[in-house]
């Protein structure tokens, strides 16, 4: 069966402090992040590989990770493919608001593969690290027989998951007590203290389960998120730098009851290059991991 890895790597990455933080180098032979999951994926099964960036960070992308991958994925019988998220690109009726120069969030980025996307897939974020597990067990999600309205998302622990260097944008969940999403609360300023976290001086539950944009989803999902941006657009009340969310507008489904949402657990750690700062600390994990044989030196040579 064919499966997709939908990636966003369209963010400008402001917090890094300029630069396209998602091809910064951080493994031993210069992998980026997104290497490292591309190979999590092929390796976990999945089929074909979906970029979704900016058109004007096309060439630097080719050039530092696309072409290669193209490699490697012609060497496993991978499909890849590009498509492109703008600002401009909105539903019929609409148009840009003065003063908006930022594209409109994850659930427009998503949204660009519409064209490309036949199949079950799982879309994560170009700059996190997940984790082999997440991606061996979504994957076996998408295998599962259910319904085009079902969906999954990794749960990861929200300690594992935070920045020594400042304070991250969280998609708190509830989940019930067979294991499915009940609610998931977009949460920002969430920095790690002491007793383990808090967000604008509130307290959070370190071991609670929370969102990094890592869902498992249908290809009937498209619709849905094209139904719910036009939806987004008629209300939204900040014209200027409202966002169309992915968490945000899966809290909304499931508080219609419209779909379910498998909460799959993974106790892998997070990390990934949020502020110039955290970029050492990831060098550091990564030389870690493939000390402990997690990986190889040469990181897609075990899938040749």
């Amino acid at each position: 069966m064919k499966s997709a890895l939908v990636i966003m790597a369209a963010g400008i990455g402001s917090r890094f402090g300029g630069g396209i933080k998602q091809l910064e180098p951080v493994g031993m032979h210069d992998e980026i992040i997104m290497d490292y999951s591309i190979h999590d994926a092929i390796e976990a099964g999945f089929n074909k590989i979906v970029f979704i960036i900016r058109k004007d960070i096309e060439n630097d992308f080719k050039e530092r990770i696309g072409n290669r991958i193209e490699e490697v994925a012609k060497r496993n019988n991978v499909e890849v493919a590009y498509c492109f998220q703008s600002l401009e690109d909105l539903p019929a009726g609409f148009s840009v608001p003065e003063g908006r120069s930022k594209p409109w969030g994850t659930g427009q980025a998503v949204l660009a593969a519409k064209g490309l996307i036949n199949e079950p897939f799982v879309v994560i974020n170009a700059d996190d690290y997940y984790g082999k597990d997440a991606f061996v067990k979504l994957h076996d999600f998408l295998l599962e027989e259910h319904g085009p309205k079902d969906f999954a998302m990794a749960g990861f622990i929200l300690k594992n998951t935070l920045s020594d260097n400042g304070v991250v944008t969280r998609g708190l969940c509830e989940v019930d007590a067979n294991g499915y999403l009940t609610d998931v609360h977009e949460t920002k300023n969430i920095a790690k203290v002491a007793n383990g976290a808090e967000s604008d001086g509130k307290e959070l539950d370190p071991n609670s389960y929370c969102s990094m944009n890592m869902w498992a989803l249908t290809p009937e999902f498209m619709d849905m998120l094209e139904e719910g941006f036009v939806e987004f657009l008629k209300t939204n009340d900040d014209p200027i730098k409202g966002e169309y969310l992915i968490p945000t507008y899966i809290g909304e489904l499931l508080e219609a009851h419209k779909i379910t949402v498998k909460v799959i657990e993974t106790k892998d750690k997070w990390f990934g290059v949020t502020y110039k700062e955290d970029k050492e600390t990831v060098v550091e994990s990564f030389k870690n991991l493939i000390n402990t044989g997690v990986y190889l030196k040469d990181l897609y040579l075990d899938l040749d």
